[in-house]
C-alpha cells in the first residue's frame, strides 16, 4: 500500500508579517520560486511575539473550545503515557490538544451542516464498545477511571462523536466521487506477484513540517519526541498528537510498504532496522521524520513467524532471600534435569523429580514471543528445549517445543481487497484537502 501524503496542519489563513529589509537585500519567494508569496529576505517584525503567551481557548465558527475541554482531552493523553509529560513538553501537547479540538469542532459542524451528523445512539455504542475492548471494563467503571484521572466521559464521547461524524461525512461527500478501475487493480497485482520474495516494511511515522525559518525549533521538538519514546511512551499516541501527516489518524502507521516507495532519506535510515526500532529526527523535504518500524515480511512469502507452536514450559522457582550462589546450584540441577528429558511425553516425570513446574500450550504463534525466544525456537527440532532463562526473583525456566505448524504460503491480498486499499488511500488523501479546506475558511478566535 502506497504511504499517505503528507498535509501540513495549518489552521485558518496564515496572516503575513509585514516586515521591511534590514539591509538593500532583493525581496525573495517563499517555499520555493513558484510561490506568489513576496517576502524579504531579512524581516523586521513590527511588534513583539511572545512565545511564551499561551491562548487555551478558541472559538470555532462561534462554537467554544473551553479550557476544560482541553485538560480532560489533554489528561487522557497524560495517563496513556504514564503520567510521565511534565514541563516544557505538556505545554506544547497542550497546544497540539487544542489545535485537534479545532479540527474536531470544524468535523462536526460540516457533518450537522451536510445533514449526516452522528446521532447519539452512535456515540454510545461505540462509547461502549471502547469501555470493553479497549480498556476491559463495564461503562460505569469506565467513567469513574476517566472521571479519576481527570478527565469525562463526555470528553471522550465527544471525540467518538467527531471521529464518526467525519466518517458519516466522507462516506456521503468523498467516498462516491472515489474511482478505482479494474486495470489499475490488476496491475497492482502484477507488480505485487514480480516483487514476491522481496522485503515489505510496516513503518509507523512522525512528521513534522518545518520551514528554513522554524527548522532549528521543530529539530529540537522531533529530538524531545524521540526521548519520550525511547522512554517508553506509546508511540501510536505521540503520532496522533504531533504528526502532521495524514496518517496521524491512525497512529502513524504506513501500512506495508517497500522501501522504494519511501523518500530516499527515509528509505536509507530504515534499511536494517530491527521490528520496535526507532530512527529519527530525519530531515527530508518539508520537515523532520521520525520512523518505527512495526514489523517486516517477505511479499507473498510464508512468515516462519507465523508458525503455530506447542509449548511446554518448564520451571522453578527460588525461595525469597536464596543467596546467589544457592541459586546457582539449583539452576545448574534445573539446566542438568532438562536435558535428560526423553521429549515432550517425558517431561512432567522428569520435572517431578526437583520439584519443577511444567505448563503446556498448543495454540501459540512464534511471533507472539520475545524476539530472542522466536528465533531460538525456530531453530529447534520438536522434543528439544531452549537454554535456561530467568532471574532469582521470577525463577529460571526452558520451553520445550512439542509440535510446530508452519504457516501456508499467501497469496497476497484478493482482487477486492486490493480495491478497497487504493480507494482508502485515495479517500484518506481527499479528507486531508477537504479538512484543509475547512480549517483555511474558518473563523477562529482565540481567548
Amino acid at each position: 500500500m502506497m504511504s499517505k501524503l503528507k498535509i501540513t496542519r495549518t489552521i485558518g489563513t496564515a496572516a503575513l508579517a509585514l516586515g521591511m529589509c534590514a539591509t538593500a537585500a532583493a525581496p525573495v519567494l517563499a517555499q520555493g520560486a513558484n510561490s506568489p508569496l513576496n517576502i524579504p529576505a531579512n524581516p523586521v517584525m513590527f511588534g513583539k511575539n511572545d512565545p511564551n503567551v499561551r491562548r487555551a481557548t478558541a472559538i470555532v465558527n462561534g462554537e467554544i473550545v473551553t479550557g476544560t475541554d482541553v485538560e480532560q482531552r489533554l489528561a487522557l493523553i497524560i495517563s496513556a503515557n504514564g503520567n510521565k509529560i511534565t514541563g516544557e513538553e505538556l505545554e506544547r501537547l497542550r497546544m497540539q490538544v487544542l489545535r485537534n479540538l479545532i479540527d474536531e469542532t470544524l468535523q462536526i459542524q460540516e457533518a450537522k451542516a451536510a445533514d449526516v451528523p452522528a446521532d447519539d445512539g452512535q456515540v454510545d455504542a461505540t462509547y461502549d464498545r471502547v469501555a470493553t475492548q479497549n480498556f476491559g471494563q463495564s461503562p460505569e467503571a469506565m467513567e469513574k477511571y476517566l472521571a479519576r484521572i481527570g478527565s469525562s466521559s463526555a470528553s471522550l464521547k465527544r471525540q467518538i462523536r467527531g471521529e464518526l461524524a467525519w466518517q458519516n461525512l466522507l462516506r456521503r461527500n468523498v467516498q462516491p466521487f472515489v474511482n478505482v478501475s479494474e486495470g489499475e487493480v490488476t496491475e497492482m497485482m502484477q507488480r505485487l506477484q514480480a516483487s514476491k520474495g522481496t522485503e515489505e516494511y510496516r513503518i509507523g511515522e512522525i512528521f513534522l513540517a518545518a520551514t528554513d525559518v522554524n527548522k532549528t525549533q521543530v529539530f529540537a521538538n522531533a529530538e524531545k519526541i524521540v526521548e519520550q519514546l525511547k522512554g517508553g511512551g506509546s508511540f501510536v499516541a505521540y503520532a496522533r498528537q504531533y504528526s502532521e501527516a495524514s496518517t496521524a489518524a491512525v497512529g502513524g502507521d504506513l501500512g506495508w510498504i517497500r522501501l522504494a516507495q519511501l523518500p530516499a532519506e527515509l528509505g536509507a535510515a530504515a534499511t536494517g532496522m530491527a521490528p520496535g526500532q526507532l530512527a529519527g529526527p530525519i530531515e527530508i523535504r518539508g520537515g523532520f521524520s521520525i520512523l518505527y518500524l512495526i514489523d517486516k515480511r517477505q511479499v507473498l512469502t510464508a512468515d516462519p513467524r507465523d508458525a503455530l507452536l506447542s509449548l511446554k514450559q518448564i520451571s522453578i522457582e527460588f525461595p525469597k532471600g536464596l543467596n546467589n550462589d544457592t541459586a546457582g546450584r539449583k539452576a545448574a540441577e534445573f539446566a542438568a534435569m532438562v536435558k535428560t528429558i526423553k521429549g515432550c511425553g517425558d517431561a512432567e516425570t522428569q520435572a517431578a523429580k526437583i520439584g519443577a513446574t511444567v505448563v503446556a500450550n498448543d495454540q501459540i504463534k512464534a511471533r507472539d514471543l520475545p524476539g530472542a525466544l522466536q528465533e531460538t525456537l525456530l531453530a529447534l527440532p520438536v522434543g528439544q528445549t531452549t537454554p535456561p532463562f530467568g532471574s532469582i526473583e521470577e525463577g529460571v525456566r526452558v520451553l520445550m517445543l512439542c509440535g510446530r505448524d508452519d504457516p501456508q504460503v499467501t497469496s497476497g491480498p484478493s482482487f477486492d481487497q486490493l480495491m478497497a486499499q487504493i480507494e482508502d488511500d485515495r479517500v484518506n488523501k481527499r479528507a486531508q484537502t477537504y479538512l484543509r479546506d475547512l480549517r483555511r475558511d474558518a473563523v477562529i478566535e482565540y481567548n
